[in-house]
């Protein structure tokens, strides 16, 4: 109930007395209520209204104790008093409460990390914890940042209101990261005993089917639905009958969603014609390349290098360079592929990144070298997770360490 109603829940209020700090405090205690109540009373045919109700009481009872709010319930008072008739329910031009939000919070007054990390902790639903994995960053570091973004807000009265049709292109790329964002913590999990979170993948994913719908001219809302559709559709192959790992080459592919996947591939297309290309579409494209192989021998790791190399400039990001690495790997042979990843050891961001511990030892251990493969394992087992992603790791120690007994020789053996 709390990921189904949190985001309605906190928009909602925000919109109505425009305070972020007072939304999240009742939301809160309104969820609190419902623990206490529910159990003993029921739960409410309409939940999201019992909710609403509550939250929205707590509130006014706030705002009553508070004088600094006083001229504010006054207006409050007045509009529910006249019960003037609900508007049309499209009048914005966007058929979200909470897609509302997520463009007003990217204000161009916010840095974009800010309005990034703002959205996804009080509009998408996401922990403090979960939103520092999607930036790399410390949980505390993150904290601060969402403290910042909301006292930037207060203190530069940037409204929280529909923000103009003229708008809507200039903010979009930071809505887009706010959703893309959400998608990779479904994708993957950031804690706890699941891989995935497919209810938040599914949620970016509808989330990105209302922005094509609302802005059909920006070929990045083409991309990035074309993206998460391709990746989403090797969900059920991605985890084995316990729920552990199963790695891309090991997959099996006839259990990939094929309906998914031809609906990404159209989209493809749409991405990348008619100017330069987004970093979703590239992406896209990629994911494209990864879908309509038979098997990793197959797939067209030349043409996969080279779209990294545009994704390179597009993003200059250590992330694109690791995965660019590993596909250099595929088409020019392990140790080529192993020099770059090593060309990035010193880059700070990449440090508590457990992937790029993982690149690095599977190189390593396909190359032989099994006992800097097994420090590079441990080191991803410091930094996983999720239990999946553990178990995935302690299975590729248990594998180094036969491999280097097998080729010990006979009386090393012994």
């Amino acid at each position: 109930m709390f990921r189904e109603e949190h985001g309605r829940l906190l928009a909602a209020l925000v919109r109505r007395f425009g305070d972020l700090d007072l939304a999240e405090e009742v939301a809160s205690e309104a969820l609190e209520a419902a623990l206490v109540h529910w159990p003993v009373q029921g739960v409410p045919p309409k939940p999201g209204a019992w909710l609403m109700t509550t939250a929205r009481r707590r509130a006014v009872d706030r705002l009553r104790r508070d004088r600094a709010y006083a001229a504010r319930l006054a207006v409050l008072q007045v509009d529910a008093d006249r019960a003037a008739p609900a508007p049309p329910e499209d009048t914005s031009g966007l058929p979200d409460e909470r897609l509302l939000l997520f463009f007003t919070c990217a204000h161009p007054a916010l840095s974009g990390e800010d309005r990034v990390a703002l959205t996804l902790r009080c509009l998408a639903g996401l922990t403090t914890p979960e939103v520092a994995r999607a930036f790399l960053v410390p949980v505390e570091t993150m904290a601060k940042r969402i403290t910042r973004a909301k006292r930037k807000i207060r203190q530069a009265r940037i409204p929280f209101r529909v923000p103009g049709v003229e708008d809507l292109p200039q903010r979009l790329p930071g809505v887009l990261q706010v959703v893309y964002s959400v998608f990779t913590e479904g994708y993957a999990a950031s804690s706890g005993q699941e891989l995935q979170r497919l209810d938040l993948a599914d949620e970016a994913i509808r989330l990105a089917r209302i922005l094509r719908r609302l802005l059909p001219d920006q070929r990045e809302t083409a991309g990035l639905l074309g993206l998460m559709l391709l990746v989403h559709a090797r969900r059920a192959a991605r985890t084995g009958p316990r729920g552990e790992l199963v790695l891309l080459d090991e997959q099996d592919r006839t259990r990939w969603d094929r309906v998914m996947i031809e609906e990404g591939l159209a989209l493809v297309p749409v991405a990348l014609s008619g100017g330069p290309p987004g970093p979703y579409g590239v992406q896209a494209a990629i994911a494209a390349l990864h879908d309509e192989a038979a098997d990793l021998a197959t797939t067209d790791w030349p043409q996969i290098v080279a779209l990294y190399d545009v994704l390179l400039t597009l993003i200059p990001s250590p992330v694109v360079a690791v995965n660019r690495a590993v596909a250099v790997a595929m088409r020019d042979g392990l140790g080529v592929g192993l020099t770059l990843l090593e060309g990035l050891a010193d880059e700070p961001r990449l440090r508590d990144y457990a992937p790029y511990a993982v690149a690095r030892a599977d190189l390593l251990h396909r190359l032989g070298r099994t006992v800097e493969a097994a420090a590079l394992y441990r080191q991803a087992l410091d930094l996983a997770r999720t239990e999946p992603e553990r178990a995935h790791l302690r299975r590729r120690l248990e594998e180094v360490a036969a491999d280097s007994v097998g080729a010990a020789a006979p009386e090393e053996r012994t």
